[in-house]
């Protein structure tokens, strides 16, 4: 028995792969047809590697933040996307902090913050909605 994992895209094209087989080992009865996955099998591996994490972390985003080693606005920015790839709609700001550009600046700003192209105090102007400085 293999150890090969469900892909949930096409590895030619990128579309959602459905399951077509089933086999039980145990009593070799196969099943054909078309059959529905789980909304968690949508997810690529680092979603689901950071869904594993943050239900250790038991939500804690500080917790996932030191054991992923990365900065609160990138845990956010992975949690939306998993989101997203679950099918649901990233509401908008939910505290005083959170941003209040449209998701795909944000996940734009905060992708550029993740490489080293701008700084923390920079992508919280852009965040907040105030745009480039005038040196960007």
């Amino acid at each position: 028995m293999s150890n090969r994992r469900v892909l949930g895209a096409c590895p030619v094209c990128g579309s959602a792969m459905h399951v077509t087989g089933l086999h039980c080992p145990s009593c070799d009865t196969s099943l054909t047809g078309t059959f529905d996955r789980c909304k968690f099998c949508r997810l690529n591996e680092e979603q689901q590697w950071f869904v594993e994490v943050f239900i250790t972390a038991r939500g804690n985003i500080k917790e996932v933040e030191r054991i992923l080693g990365i900065s609160y606005p990138t845990v956010r920015s992975r949690l939306d996307s998993v989101i997203e790839a679950l099918g649901y709609v990233v509401q908008g700001p939910r505290d005083k902090d959170d941003a209040v550009v449209e998701p795909a600046e944000r996940r734009e700003v905060l992708a550029a913050l993740d490489r080293g192209e701008i700084s923390a105090e920079e992508a919280i102007r852009r965040l907040r909605g105030q745009g480039r400085t005038a040196d960007n």
